[in-house]
């Protein structure tokens, strides 16, 4: 992948065009996929550069990727924006296809502990893994109980629960059927009787829905 200097013209435009058509960002100057979940804490999507800045003004004092892409166009230009604006940004990587594994929870659980609010966090669409995180957010950091907290994972944020993506809401439903009667934490029971390869092996999705997440959407 390659890395963008933004020191110059060039390199700035060429970070910018890469973005707006390899990364789809054209779909996000409007639609943001914005909304708060707390008075504390705003899930998106990938937020352009000038959206920061609109963010920024309103109090945002940090704000989570949750996609990686370290040497990306997206992450050069979030990166500089951030620092423009004097936001923190938190790099924590989760997928949208894989089970979550106990490292990414407990990670989760110190990082909503020790960041700066109000915060911010983003996937691509802000659908799949923005709604994994929500949900570990409003439960570790909110003491919601994961069976409402899993709202978070709604058709309303575009989270197609029947396609691939749908690993994330059978660990949650795992843990309820399993874990949450024997009265064990959700990290208690992750490290104790949770396997993600073998939760990600028994998980079933609907054709019609990969076919929805995967060639329609496009979901990362």
């Amino acid at each position: 992948m390659a890395s963008y200097d933004l020191s110059s013209t060039s390199g700035r435009l060429a970070a910018l065009f890469d973005m707006t058509w390899r990364d789809h960002a054209f779909l996000r100057v409007w639609w943001t996929n914005a909304h708060w979940i707390s008075d504390e804490m705003v899930r998106t999507n990938q937020p352009w550069p000038f959206q920061i800045r609109r963010w920024a003004r309103r109090g945002i004092k940090t704000v989570i990727n949750l996609r990686g892409g370290i040497n990306s166009s997206f992450h050069a230009l979030e990166r500089d924006a951030c620092e423009r604006e004097g936001v923190t940004l938190e790099n924590f990587l989760v997928t949208s296809r894989g089970a979550p594994t106990l490292e990414q929870i407990e990670g989760a659980k110190a990082l909503f502990e020790r960041i700066r609010y109000p915060a911010l966090m983003h996937c691509k669409s802000g659908a799949d893994r923005a709604g994994l995180m929500s949900t570990l957010y409003l439960h570790f950091r909110k003491g919601e109980p994961v069976d409402h907290a899993m709202r978070m994972l709604s058709l309303r944020y575009g989270h197609v629960r029947q396609g691939k993506t749908g690993v994330i809401d059978y660990y949650f439903a795992q843990y309820l059927k399993h874990g949450a009667p024997k009265d064990l934490s959700l990290i208690e029971w992750t490290a104790k009787d949770y396997d993600p390869d073998k939760l990600k092996a028994e998980f079933r999705a609907q054709p019609w829905a990969n076919f929805l997440v995967e060639s329609v959407l496009r979901r990362e």
